[in-house]
């Protein structure tokens, strides 16, 4: 696959980004919980910006972070307690909250145990595949406990403010459960996705 072809598919996922974020940034819930939501999905975005002459991740990897930005820009747009498809979901089967979140901390573990697998394995930090699955999941589960550091102390600075990004919907347990999920969403993709990524990282090398 020559170069030119390669660019095409990352200007794409760049256009498909820039659209999902316009649209989601279109008369959401607030402007503050939009900010909140979709902040990492931004500076993750000019962070492989700029890394990407010197360090460039497989179409497959670019893909999944795409599906991860896109997650938090709905979540952005009607906070996770209130996006409209898991409301259906939680009237039809008669669930006690709306669990658009639980979709979004699972992508938190998987989406980034892709970019730190990938990591790990191009950089040859960890040659033994059963260490690169250990410390990809010890990583993302590192990651998740401090996005919750984040929301603990967002919500101290902005009071009752912060209630639609905080998402825990009378959950004593919602922080526990956001990080098993992400947990999940980790062992997953080290489990089951794998030597997909194999296939694609070996395409990029």
């Amino acid at each position: 696959m020559n170069k030119n072809t390669d660019m095409r598919k990352y200007w794409i996922l760049v256009g498909l980004f820039l659209a999902v974020m316009i649209v989601s940034a279109i008369h959401p819930h607030d402007y503050f919980t939009w900010t909140l939501e979709v902040f990492p999905a931004i500076l993750g975005f000019l962070t492989l910006c700029l890394t990407f002459n010197q360090f460039r991740f497989s179409t497959f990897t670019y893909s999944l972070i795409l599906i991860h930005c896109t997650i938090l820009f709905i979540g952005g747009h009607y906070t996770y307690a209130q996006v409209p498809v898991f409301d259906w979901i939680k009237e039809v089967f008669h669930q006690s909250r709306n669990n658009y979140d639980k979709v979004g901390h699972f992508a938190q573990g998987f989406i980034p145990a892709a970019i730190t697998r990938e990591l790990l394995i191009r950089k040859e930090i960890v040659k033994s595949n059963n260490w690169i699955a250990f410390f990809t999941v010890c990583i993302c589960l590192s990651i998740s406990v401090l996005y919750e550091f984040i929301e603990w102390f967002v919500a101290i600075v902005s009071g009752q403010s912060s209630e639609a990004f905080l998402g825990t919907q009378g959950d004593v347990w919602d922080t526990q459960s956001d990080m098993l999920f992400a947990l999940i969403g980790a062992t997953c993709m080290v489990v089951f996705i794998a030597k997909i990524q194999d296939k694609q990282i070996n395409k990029t090398i």
